[in-house]
Parts: C-alpha cells; sequence; structure tokens
C-alpha cells in the first residue's frame, strides 16, 4: 500500500470513529477513538481465528509503512507540542514554575528509579531474566505523563486553573525530559556512554538544557519575523517552519526536540500573540493549530488502537504486564507527593491535587513509541507487552475515571476539611 493509501485509511477510521464515537459512545474523544480501534484490532483477529482475514490483513496493509516511533517521535509530536504549547498563559504557569520543575525533573527521575527497580525484582519473583538497565529503560519511558492524552483530558475535567496549570505544565516538559532520561539510559545500555555520574549529567545537560535555549533561540527569531509582517498566511508558515524545522535541527544537533518545540511554542503563543500579531492572525492561527491538534490527535489514538495487531506481545508476560499497572501507579504516587515533604511546595499540594496528578497522569502514545525504539535484545517483547497494558489501562479506565475521582464525596470532604484547617 503506498504512503496516500495508508494516509487514507487512516484518515478515513479516524473520521468513523469520530462519528460513532459522537453519536453513539459519547466518550472523551480521544478515549472514544482508542477504543474504537482497539475494539476494531480484536474484532480482526478474533476473526481471522474464524478464517476471515480479509478485516485483518487491511489493516496490516495500512499499518506496515508506518515506524510508529519515528511517526509519532519524529514527526507528530512536534505539531502536537507546539499546539500545547500555544495556548498556555506564561504568566500563570510561571506562578506554578516550581512544582513544575520539580515534577518535569526530579520526579521523573524518582519515577524512573521506582519503577525499573521495582519491575526488576518482579520479573525475577516471577521467573524472567530482565537486566535491570532495561527495566530502568521502561521506568523512563514509562514515567512521564503524555501531554497529548492530558490535555485533551484536561478539557472534560473541569480543574481549576491552579491544578490545570500543574498538569498542563508538567506534561509538557516531562515527556522531554522523560525522552533524555531514556536516552541516557539507551546510550549506556548500548555502551555508546559509559555509566559514569560525569558521563550521564553532561549528556543530560545537552540535551534537556539545550533543547531548551535552541528552542528559546529558534522561536526568538520567529518572533522577530513575525512582527515584520502582516499576513496570516505568511505568519502561519512561519510557524510551521519554527515547528519542522526547529525539531528536525535540534534532533540533529542531539539536543531535546519535544522541549525546544514546547519553549518555542510558549514564547510564540504568549509574547508572539501579543506583540507581534494583529486580532485577524491570531484568529487564524488559532483555528489552524487547533485543526492541527484535532487531526493529529485523532490519527494517534487510532494508531495506538491499530497497533494491538502488530506488537509482538507475548503470553508469557501477562502477569508482568497485570503487575505493572498498579507499580507505575505507586511510582507516581510518590513522585508527587514528594513536593508536599517540601515546605515552599506544600500549599500547592493538597491530597485533591496529588490525587488528580496521580490519577490524571496518563500515558499514551510516547511511551509506546519509545518502547519500540528499544534495541532488538531478549528483553524487548517484555517490555513492549507491559507497555502497552500500561497505556491501555491509562487511557481507557484511568482517562474515564479522573473527573468522578475528581469529584467524590471523600475527596471533596477532605479538601473542605483542609481548608477550614487552614
Amino acid at each position: 500500500m503506498t504512503i496516500l493509501g495508508t494516509a487514507s485509511v487512516l484518515i478515513a477510521l479516524a473520521a468513523l470513529f469520530s462519528y460513532v464515537n459522537y453519536r453513539f459512545l459519547r466518550l472523551p474523544a480521544s478515549i472514544g477513538l482508542m477504543l474504537s480501534a482497539l475494539v476494531t484490532s480484536l474484532v480482526a483477529v478474533g476473526l481471522g481465528e474464524f478464517g476471515s482475514h480479509a478485516l485483518e490483513d487491511l489493516a496490516h496493509h495500512a499499518l506496515a509503512n508506518i515506524d510508529f516511533d519515528q511517526t509519532l517521535m519524529h514527526g507528530m509530536l512536534s505539531f502536537l507540542l507546539f499546539a500545547g504549547a500555544l495556548h498556555i498563559n506564561l504568566n500563570d504557569l510561571a506562578q506554578q514554575k516550581w512544582s513544575v520543575g520539580f515534577l518535569a525533573s526530579l520526579g521523573v527521575v524518582i519515577s524512573t528509579l521506582i519503577i525499573g527497580y521495582a519491575t526488576y525484582w518482579l520479573f525475577g519473583l516471577l521467573g524472567h531474566s530482565v537486566p535491570l538497565i532495561y527495566c530502568l529503560l521502561f521506568g523512563a519511558l514509562i514515567s512521564p505523563t503524555d501531554p497529548i492524552a492530558v490535555l485533551s483530558i484536561l478539557k472534560s475535567m473541569g480543574a481549576d486553573t491552579a491544578l490545570e496549570n500543574k498538569m498542563a505544565g508538567e506534561s509538557l516538559f516531562n515527556d522531554g525530559v522523560g525522552v533524555v532520561v531514556f536516552l541516557v539510559l539507551l546510550s549506556i545500555a548500548t555502551g555508546e556512554h559509559p555509566a559514569t555520574v560525569g558521563s550521564v549529567v553532561t549528556l543530560f545537560l545537552e540535551e534537556a538544557i539545550g533543547g531548551g535555549l535552541f528552542g528559546l533561540l529558534t522561536g526568538y527569531l520567529a518572533y522577530r519575523m513575525l512582527r515584520q509582517v502582516d499576513d496570516y498566511e505568511v505568519e502561519i508558515l512561519i510557524t510551521l517552519a519554527l515547528v519542522m524545522g526547529g525539531y528536525a535541527l535540534a534532533t540533529a544537533l542531539h539536543l531535546s526536540g519535544p522541549i525546544a518545540t514546547v519553549v518555542a511554542g510558549l514564547l510564540i503563543g504568549n509574547h508572539g500573540r501579543r506583540f507581534a500579531m494583529s486580532k485577524r492572525t491570531r484568529e487564524h492561527l488559532d483555528t489552524f493549530w487547533q485543526l492541527i491538534d484535532g487531526i493529529l490527535n485523532a490519527i494517534l489514538f487510532v494508531l495506538i488502537g491499530l497497533e494491538a495487531l502488530l506488537l509482538p506481545f507475548e503470553a508469557a508476560f501477562a502477569w508482568a504486564a497485570v503487575l505493572a499497572i498498579p507499580v507505575v501507579l505507586l511510582a507516581r504516587l510518590v513522585s508527587v507527593s514528594l513536593p508536599a515533604l517540601v515546605p515552599a511546595l506544600r500549599a500547592g499540594f493538597p491530597p485533591k491535587v496529588i490525587v488528580a496528578l496521580t490519577w490524571g497522569g496518563l500515558r499514551g502514545g510516547i511511551s509506546i513509541a519509545l518502547a519500540l525504539a528499544l534495541p532488538d535484545v531478549a528483553s524487548r517483547g517484555a517490555l513492549i507487552t507491559i507497555t502497552y497494558a500500561v497505556v491501555v489501562f491509562s487511557i481507557l479506565v484511568q482517562g474515564l475515571t479522573v473527573v468522578r475521582v475528581l469529584r467524590s464525596p471523600l475527596l471533596q470532604a477532605s479538601s473542605k476539611a483542609r481548608a477550614a484547617d487552614e
């Protein structure tokens, strides 16, 4: 199947599943699309068991030309991150800078270590031999919350501004940090870099800090260009060039493309919007990026559901996959609870916020893409199996219940009691 044919199948499925979800399921868009695609995959497998392979063959042909890792990490991600960052108010985010900084950096590292060592012990308990470094790689790829999933859920949560800024800011930055931690660990696992503290810190700073500075530079150059024109078509092209060219160049320079894109998006979405665009341009720019965001989101969650047909699942690791879910949730709970121990941050982390950050910290396509980027070693199948299990549980179970959890009487009572004590 040609690239055009593949794109046609994916767009057609996204449109069909969107229609079904809107008319009948009435679920949040990302959850409805993924659930529809996952059910379609299971139906295709079921029909194949009875000798009817038409649907399964069509899906295989459509997905055969798609490298999920490359498609997401070096294609769709830059557009989705920029579209998300474009609408984050920098002043509101600045009020949560220490909380977001803690969660997106130390939080990811702590979660990586907890999940890595816990899954190493878990695999050993179940009789599977998985090296510690690959368990830590699983910790790195599953620790960051997925900004695409989180931002789509936030729209339906009705959360207060402070909580929304924490969750949105963390999700936009912690995936970049998570990718950097993953790449550092992967370079150690493959022997590309020595496992010394100095080399790890240097590589981390080059990727993360370098990516942020690069995003600031490219964003500022785009901002200067935007100030000198007043034509929305030209200005949209400038933002497209910033997203595509900036991400590609950052990656080529071994800097963090996700972090660079988020920083550039924040700059354009705030200073660029305020000082370099007319009202007409802002309207067209917002409409354009909302459409890009909506279309790519739809395709991404369809892909996540359909990937069930191609992923190398291994039944031997079924118990590990089931037990990995509470391990990941516990690590998330610990990492988001730690700021409550810091006096300067304690007030911003009451029980309701900790529960929201824990249960609302969804995993998504980025985790699957990183799992598929693992080298072809004996442990790869095990890590892909447990990654997909955690992602599916995260989006379908956590995503569908997070609003109900936040509105539960017990949590509301706890919040009121804390407010009365203060």
